[in-house]
């Protein structure tokens, strides 16, 4: 299937890019909060919401990075308050890290593709039954795209 013809769904497609496309240029994030954070700080803050507390050598060495290196970048996210020094209770010699509330937060905002205020702006242009109508065919449409459970994707 090509995706050109009206019966495999080929102009719903390219009318379903269009507006995809026309919606991204609408909605996209404009606040530039995703520059204000390195690849790096980026690359630790997700490391710590996936693992839980490491301490400073473990999460340097899963990330292939120095251990100097990646306490240089604990100790700037600690500046921020994104990130917080624990003691380990089975080895009070060492230190390990953590997310605090506010670099959960920060890294949630920082993987926000599209803004969530002109999102609900012109969501609330929108009659209840026509914003139910958005979310849910949207939705669909992603369910659909996904395999049933216990088949491979295509």
């Amino acid at each position: 299937m090509d995706g050109d013809s009206d019966a495999d769904g080929g102009a719903d497609a390219r009318a379903f890019e269009r507006a995809f496309a026309a919606a991204y240029l609408v909605f996209h994030r404009r606040d530039r909060a995703r520059e204000e954070l390195s690849g790096a700080s980026r690359a630790v803050l997700l490391h710590l919401s996936l693992s839980g507390p490491p301490s400073v050598g473990a999460a340097a060495t899963h990330l292939g990075r120095a251990q100097s290196v990646v306490s240089e970048i604990v100790s700037q996210l600690q500046r921020h308050g994104w990130v917080e020094r624990l003691d380990d209770p089975a080895d009070r010699r060492r230190t390990l890290v953590w997310l605090t509330d506010e670099g959960r937060s920060r890294l949630e905002a920082d993987r926000r593709v599209l803004s969530l205020d002109l999102v609900g702006a012109a969501l609330q242009r929108l009659h209840a039954d026509q914003r139910t109508a958005v979310v849910a065919g949207l939705q669909a449409l992603v369910n659909a795209a996904s395999p049933p459970p216990g088949k491979d994707q295509p």
